[in-house]
């Protein structure tokens, strides 16, 4: 059976799953359940100093669901804790105690003077827990006065306060990272030069979910007036996986350990993560959605696959997707393949001629004969794969590659060999380069 214990930084827990800093983990309460459903740690939701901000009295969030009303995206204006620091650490320091193989790190904000992070890290410490993750991810709220993401944007903030952090804590110390930014790599360019131990990311990203069009107000609103707010679920996990990746393949980053953060709701989701470089993953919105037991089907459903796969721990898939994925710059051009409907599965709804027809390369037919059949037309087909994407059939259509040696109907030229856009001849660049 596969060993799903996990050691990130330092820090260890039974399995690599975390609950990440927001409601799910703002008392002891929550957490204690938590751990009795299985969950390997959490972080702690973000603790600033007293006296606590005052959160809305209205709606926190709002959704966008799916046509069977599933949440796929998930909007908050929640802010850090509005609980006092005290009892906030009172209870970290007894549920550290009862549960002392639960990873326990504790999410942290508080304004970008030395001292303000010299006196909470000392009160942190007192706790024993394992570690501290600063929040310089969070949108709303807490960036207008100067913190989370008002911080995450500047990498020489990000820099300047994890320097602080490792100066006047023992413990090891994870950067939250904001996607509100155009190149992710800098903050944890940043982070890594201030000394610090990892990186968590995404937070969530800045949205405002809709309008209500008859009173003309942004949805949800708080007394006719509504605010952007933080966007997440299982909607942002592409957007999270590239910045993951981002960060696991760049030659200045390479090798700092990630904690992936976005839209984690399965333990395919969670494989996924770590494959491209996370060592362990947090998860948020899946838990607010369906409950604390989710960590169950997420736990047996990755030592299963890992048993299928002959992998015995975590260390065999962290990272192992990382090499292959690369700028477009270095694809093979050479490499052909073609779109395949298979017929005993096709159920005729035409979908795929007519997204082909109308955007596409008008490569699939929609009569034959005189009946209503759709075949590829392999002279027109680049395997785009845009007809794959809207069949509502599974595998119904696949992307089959031509065998090397063969002739693609297309374009008239054998299929083989392997040529980038750095080699092609319709590349200026290229022709620059040849020798005269």
């Amino acid at each position: 059976m596969a060993d799903l214990r996990s050691t990130f930084i330092g820090i260890k827990s039974p399995n690599p799953f975390w609950l990440a800093s927001a409601p799910p983990t703002d008392k002891q309460y929550n957490v204690e359940r938590a751990f009795k459903a299985g969950w390997g740690g959490v972080v702690w939701k973000t603790l600033g100093e007293d006296p606590p901000v005052v959160n809305v009295s209205g709606p926190r969030y709002g959704a966008i669901h799916s046509q069977d009303r599933r949440v796929i995206g998930f909007n908050n204006i929640e802010l850090i804790t509005d609980r006092p620091l005290e009892v906030n650490l009172q209870e970290i320091k007894e549920t550290k105690r009862k549960w002392p193989d639960r990873a326990m790190v504790v999410s942290l904000m508080v304004p970008c003077e030395e001292d303000n992070w010299k006196r909470i890290l000392k009160r942190v410490e007192e706790t024993d827990a394992d570690g501290i993750e600063l929040n310089f991810g969070c949108p709303h709220g807490m960036s207008e006065r100067g913190m989370g993401a008002a911080v995450g944007q500047v990498p020489e903030y990000v820099e300047m306060v994890a320097r602080w952090c490792k100066q006047y804590s023992r413990m090891p110390v994870i950067v939250k990272l904001t996607p509100n930014i155009s190149d992710i790599r800098k903050p944890a360019e940043a982070a890594k030069r201030g000394g610090a131990d990892a990186v968590s990311l995404i937070n969530t990203i800045n949205s405002i979910m809709g309008v209500d069009l008859d009173n003309m107000t942004p949805w949800p609103a708080t007394g006719g007036y509504a605010t952007h707010g933080g966007y997440c679920g299982p909607a942002v996990k592409p957007i999270a996986m590239n910045m993951v990746t981002e960060i696991a393949r760049s030659p200045a980053t390479q090798g700092l350990p990630i904690s992936g953060i976005g839209g984690i709701e399965t333990w395919k989701d969670a494989a996924e993560f770590m494959a491209l470089g996370a060592g362990t993953v947090q998860v948020c919105t899946a838990a607010m959605v369906y409950g604390f037991k989710i960590v169950q089907e997420m736990t047996a459903g990755l030592s299963d696959y890992m048993d299928s796969k002959g992998y015995t721990s975590l260390d065999d898939i962290i990272g192992k997707a990382v090499p292959k994925a690369t700028d477009w710059q270095h694809l093979n051009l050479e490499y052909v393949v073609k779109a395949q409907i298979d017929q005993d599965s096709c159920i005729k709804c035409g979908r795929c001629h007519i997204a082909c027809e109308d955007t596409s390369h008008q490569a699939i037919t929609d009569y034959v004969n005189g009946a209503r059949h759709f075949e590829v037309k392999l002279e027109e087909c680049v395997g785009c794969n845009l007809c794959a994407v809207v069949c509502p059939v599974e595998n119904c259509i696949t992307m089959v590659p031509m065998a090397e040696g063969s002739l693609d109907p297309r374009t008239g030229r054998k299929v083989g060999g392997h040529r980038t856009w750095k080699e092609h001849p319709n590349n200026p660049n290229a022709k620059l380069a040849e020798p005269a």
